[in-house]
């Protein structure tokens, strides 16, 4: 072989060789686990497109579900680098269970709670007091053990004194967005649920909303798992969480900056 194709030969193999160590550094991606509260949705997925168009690399999987059933899990041993909770006594037990370092957690956002009917509705609700009326029935709230949209309503009846009384009309939910279904489908006559739920929906309408001192302050802790195989990653995206780009999609969707 000739010294020229020799050379060729050679410049030929190096191309390749860069070639294909670029493509497998495209191809390996951080992918990462985040759990997130249901009501968060939304106002999620606009937040970590924004996030991908930077970060290409960086791939999500989506966990949502009620904030208790998502610790659960992470307590029985799922691999989760991120939770985003809406209850924070939730997110404390794992803080205190050493899951989540207090460096690496920040109460991020606060919400409402208010009480929908279906937009079409004919029964006159104005009040959370007025579902003590006989005729009013059924309700939906979330489970108030593992749904803490659930358990703000509970402190809410409980505050007015006709927790006790309408417990039998209730229609119980895994979690904020299945009562806010219910309501859309007009398979209950009224629901509790955060108002950025109902904001999304064009199908319920807000009759009420619940004063603060009628239940528990409602905090989104967000924080990083401690043994969280990716903390370089994810800290990224936390740090990108608190910007002023995310928080004004938060905003956008109706929740309050913490």
């Amino acid at each position: 072989m000739s010294k020229k194709l020799q050379l060729i030969f050679i410049l030929c193999l190096a191309l390749l060789v860069s070639g294909c160590s670029e493509n497998d550094r495209s191809s390996k991606q951080a992918k990462l686990t985040i759990s997130i509260a249901s009501s968060l949705q939304d106002a999620m997925e606009e937040v970590i497109d924004t996030y991908i168009e930077k970060n290409p690399n960086v791939h999500f999987n989506i966990n949502v579900g009620s904030s208790g059933t998502l610790e659960a899990q992470i307590k029985q041993g799922a691999q989760v680098d991120l939770f985003f909770s809406a209850s924070k006594e939730k997110f404390n037990h794992l803080v205190e269970a050493g899951d989540i370092s207090s460096e690496d957690h920040i109460n991020l956002l606060k919400n409402e709670l208010v009480l929908i009917v279906p937009k079409n509705n004919k029964v006159e609700i104005t009040s959370f007091q007025d579902l003590n009326k006989s005729h009013i029935e059924p309700i939906s709230i979330g489970t108030p053990e593992t749904v803490p949209a659930g358990y703000y309503a509970k402190e809410t009846f409980e505050h007015f004194g006709i927790w006790e009384e309408i417990q039998e009309k209730f229609v119980y939910a895994k979690d904020v967005r299945q009562v806010l279904t219910y309501v859309e489908t007009g398979n209950v006559t009224a629901g509790v649920v955060y108002k950025t739920d109902a904001l999304l929906s064009d199908q319920v309408k807000i009759v009420a909303s619940a004063k603060e001192d009628s239940h528990s302050p409602i905090v989104y802790p967000v924080g990083i798992l401690k043994d969280s195989p990716h903390y370089d990653e994810i800290k990224s995206f936390y740090t990108f969480l608190q910007s002023e780009q995310s928080l004004k999609v938060f905003e956008k969707y109706g929740f309050i900056i913490q």
